[in-house]
């Protein structure tokens, strides 16, 4: 490994090359649990030139590259377990060209996704892709992992919000796709390729995003909900009624926990099994229709207490009790499930879930929340005080085949957001089949085929029962 440090650090410099213990540990991880760091050295590339000489590097004398961003993600994709060099990003953190006309801006890979967001409002417009991490999640690792949110409802996933890429494949070669178009039919859209592909296929090193209009201030409903299925017919109705922002779910022992660890207060005095979330564009006609949906969805007794905000700050408050739920669960392990089906759907697959969860986890606590408006749930089974973490994970894992099965039932995904990585590929073949897994390893060899990049991730070795 000398020598490869060595030619390395003639690439980028003493100081961007390091292979001390804190560096590793820290690189070498994302936010999720299950593995140990144990990557042979970090690098900070400053340019998409610097990346794509240690790309090549890489190609010529066979070690593996992890690209890593903010290592915000909770599937293992920024993972460095063996051996490998962690490429991290960060210090590509520009923001560049801004256009008034096309309401677009380039972007490194490395700017971090809050920054944008506070770009876009001092242009008067949004960059509207929103999750509890943007403090500390940078834009390269978004599209690598076609992050979603508690906005999706209304703007999509960040797919929708990608113009254009600059891309270093794992053959070396600077691919500029798409050009910040948006209109383009040239053949085949080698940008969608790279969105989502957790850096399997390249480097994503620059993006050209499209922000959209600024929305007027939030109107923000808590409203406590008599049980899970409960949640559907309080979704449809608002859905029906008016553009929704965000409608967001979770249950009473995950804002419980919530309250206790931030001192925040309650949202009102009445305890329900389950609470729903639903953000609105303000406005008079607005307040009027949702209080009168409020009360309707209260005498159907669908819903058991409610509060309405009256302010930008009260909206804050109210969304602090959903975004702190992953942050403050994090003091348990949980094992997670991110899961997500059709919302015509979800009634029957809440169902067939909630009563699989009871069965296989009477002994474990847990956590049910997510962005219930697109179908996308989160399952949290928290780690009990005292028990080993491997056995811990060895029983949640055998009940994971069988909601893995339960959601190719209902034809829904295994991951709806969080990519797939290391933590969700034993389940990868219930959401794709053997013939699309092929496939995916055939671009593998394509656009890497020395197979240097974030290799062992998605499709690794996978092979349906």
């Amino acid at each position: 490994m000398s020598s490869t440090l060595r030619q390395l650090r003639q690439i980028l410099g003493e100081a961007a090359v390091r292979s001390d213990a804190t560096s590793l540990s820290v690189y070498g991880v994302d936010r999720s649990t299950q593995w140990a760091a144990a990557p042979s050295a970090v690098v900070w590339p400053d340019s998409t030139e610097q990346v794509q000489a240690v790309v090549r590097l890489a190609n010529q004398l066979g070690f593996a590259l992890v690209p890593s961003g903010g290592r915000t993600g909770l599937s293992g994709g920024a993972v460095a377990n063996a051996g490998e060099v962690v490429l991290s990003l960060e210090r590509m953190n520009s923001i560049g060209a801004f256009d008034p006309i096309e309401q677009t801006v380039q972007v490194q890979a490395g700017v971090v996704t809050q920054r944008i967001q506070e770009f876009a409002r001092a242009q008067g417009l949004y960059y509207p892709v929103d999750f509890a991490a943007v403090g500390s999640s940078q834009i390269g690792g978004n599209i690598a992992t076609n992050a979603g949110g508690i906005k999706v409802i209304r703007y999509g996933m960040t797919r929708d919000w990608v113009r254009g890429l600059s891309v270093v494949t794992g053959a070396g070669e600077i691919l500029q796709l798409n050009g910040g178009l948006l209109k383009n039919n040239t053949g085949y859209d080698f940008r969608h390729l790279m969105i989502g592909s957790e850096g399997t296929l390249g480097v994503i090193c620059g993006a050209t995003l499209g922000l959209a209009r600024a929305p007027r201030d939030p109107l923000v409903l808590v409203l406590g909900v008599r049980d899970f299925a409960a949640l559907m017919p309080v979704l449809m109705a608002f859905k029906a009624a008016m553009p929704l922002r965000a409608f967001e779910c979770f249950s009473e022992n995950g804002l419980a926990r919530v309250v206790a660890a931030h001192a925040l207060s309650r949202p009102f005095a009445h305890i329900s099994p389950y609470y729903a979330l639903i953000e609105l564009d303000e406005g008079p006609e607005v307040v009027d229709a949702a209080v009168a949906l409020f009360e309707a969805s209260l005498a159907r007794g669908e819903v058991e207490d409610g509060v309405v905000s009256q302010s930008l700050s009260e909206a804050q408050n109210l969304w602090k009790l959903r975004e702190y739920l992953s942050d403050t669960l994090a003091r348990w392990t949980p094992y997670k499930n991110d899961l997500a089906v059709a919302v015509s759907r979800l009634p029957a697959f809440i169902d067939e879930a909630e009563r699989l969860v009871a069965a296989r986890y009477p002994d474990f606590e847990v956590v049910w929340y997510g962005h219930i408006g697109d179908g996308n749930l989160h399952l949290n089974i928290l780690k009990p005080d005292g028990m080993e973490a491997t056995t811990f994970v060895s029983h949640c894992a055998a009940v994971s085949q069988e909601l893995g099965a339960l959601v190719q039932a209902h034809g829904g995904s295994i991951s709806a957001e969080h990519g797939v990585g290391l933590l969700k590929k034993p389940y990868l073949h219930y959401s794709r089949s053997l013939a699309e897994i092929e496939l995916m390893r055939g671009l593998k060899r394509v656009f890497d085929p020395r197979g240097v990049l974030n290799p062992g991730k998605i499709f690794a070795n996978v092979t349906p029962p």
